[in-house]
């Protein structure tokens, strides 16, 4: 059975993507920690992130940090968190969240519920900033 990221990938859900490759799919969280909060998953559907064949979880680190990059640059923040969870949903992927401070990485927080206008703006931003 499909993951809903492999839905989204396919396009069968609708997101706010900020960028793909052949491998390799960032789009912003929905209910972020902050705004500009960013997944990045594999296309490939692989659960465990330590499942990844070792040069496919190096690129996926690589496109990871352009994103992040472009995170820092369109998002007012310090530093751009990286955390990989991995129990919401069945498909590896990585966390990238804009930080001001440690609290602002903490899962167990509440989360955001901005507008998909809110979401569109700020996909929009980060993408310009790749």
């Amino acid at each position: 059975m499909a993951t809903i990221f492999s839905k989204i990938i396919r396009g069968e859900i609708p997101s706010h993507k900020i960028a793909e490759n052949e491998e390799f799919y960032a789009f912003l969280d929905i209910n972020p920690l902050n705004m500009g909060h960013t997944l990045v998953v594999p296309k490939k559907e692989i659960d465990y992130i330590f499942d990844i064949e070792d040069s496919e979880l190096g690129r996926m680190m690589v496109f990871a940090k352009e994103i992040a990059a472009a995170i820092k640059k369109s998002i007012p923040c310090r530093k751009v968190g990286v955390a990989v969870i991995g129990l919401e949903v069945p498909h590896a992927h990585i966390h990238l969240v804009p930080m001001m401070k440690e609290e602002d990485i903490h899962f167990g927080k509440s989360k955001l519920n901005p507008s998909q206008e809110e979401l569109a703006a700020v996909a929009e931003k980060i993408r310009k900033a790749l």
